[in-house]
């Protein structure tokens, strides 16, 4: 069941529990098993295509110009599109990352199909990724047997394929990032085990590089190969936004570039609404960002079409400036 905002800012008081975190282990890939004392300042960012990520940037760039700076988090959580977003903001000021999405408009990306059918392509492609991966929802029980079947669908794919892409996959992430480092500041980057469905969070102590991390997240359709294991988009996880991994943090700030809609039932408990309720629960304060109603055509199907990267992050950037103001009082 998908829901739709009606407004681009929405306010709620929520709190969590403190979150386990993992041992160490080579790789550690569960940050949350690592015991963590809670913070004050989260900052979520959720999947949301080519175009989603572009929007999570203009928003950030916008409130930063503004003067919030919400990279300061005391955390950052990425998924999927968002897990770029994460690591791009704490490698770069949020203004230069604006600017490169829009001057690299003038150009096609040195890596993306050329030619009149390019667009029609890459959408395709997306179409039938969205056609599968319904199938698939459709056909489980819950929310582990989704993502046990998610995860066994890519690597029957992967099977099927000469190995090439896992290579190209990481050098197209690796191209994104200002920088290849896990910044000093917690971050986490979700995913999901393609082999076992089991829900997966990295962090700079999981012994995984930046790179592979990310690349993880956003790994829709296939199976990322890290060392011995295969991992799935971090969407899968808990719903695009993953906002539950901010438990323990008293101000929890979500962008969600797909205003916090969900193709799964609401009964399995991943939809932002129900996320934002369990930590409203324990007490944190929380505030979500959506989509305006002039640009959220731009975050369902059309999600991965290259050419909606410079409206969305110009969409980003005004609803940030426009948004500073109501939001100081509550970041700082």
């Amino acid at each position: 069941m998908n829901t739709t905002p009606s407004s681009p800012l929405h306010s709620n008081s929520t709190t969590a529990s403190d979150l386990p975190r993992s041992d160490q282990g080579q790789p550690q890939v569960d940050a949350t098993r690592r015991v963590r004392a809670a913070g004050e300042r989260a900052l979520v960012l959720g999947g949301g295509g080519s175009a989603g990520n572009a929007w999570l940037i203009g928003v950030i760039a916008g409130l930063f110009d503004a003067g919030l700076d919400v990279t300061e988090a005391d955390l950052i959580i990425g998924t999927s599109a968002g897990s770029t977003a994460a690591a791009q903001i704490t490698g770069s000021s949020p203004t230069q990352l604006l600017a490169d999405i829009l001057s690299a408009a003038l150009q096609p990306p040195r890596t993306a199909p050329v030619g009149p059918d390019a667009g029609r392509v890459r959408m395709g492609a997306a179409a039938k990724h969205m056609e599968r991966t319904s199938r698939i929802i459709a056909a489980a029980k819950d929310a582990a047997d989704m993502r046990r079947r998610m995860g066994s669908a890519a690597l029957e794919m992967d099977a099927a394929s000469d190995g090439s892409g896992q290579t190209r996959w990481r050098d197209t992430v690796a191209g994104r990032l200002p920088s290849q480092h896990w910044p000093q500041q917690k971050m986490l980057i979700t995913a999901v085990n393609a082999h076992t469905g089991e829900p997966v969070v990295f962090d700079r102590h999981s012994g995984v590089d930046l790179v592979d991390a990310v690349a993880a997240s956003c790994a829709s359709g296939f199976a990322y190969r890290i060392g011995g294991s295969r991992y799935i988009d971090g969407g899968y996880r808990s719903n695009a936004e993953n906002a539950d991994l901010a438990a323990g943090y008293a101000r929890v700030l979500v962008l969600s570039p797909f205003g916090g809609r969900s193709r799964t039932p609401v009964d399995w408990g991943m939809h932002l609404a129900t996320q934002v309720d369990e930590l409203r629960a324990r007490g944190s304060s929380v505030e979500t960002i959506f989509p305006d109603s002039s640009s959220e055509h731009m975050f369902g199907a059309n999600a991965m079409d290259l050419s909606l990267r410079p409206p969305a992050a110009r969409a980003g950037d005004e609803q940030g400036r426009a948004l500073a103001g109501q939001l100081t009082e509550f970041w700082r």
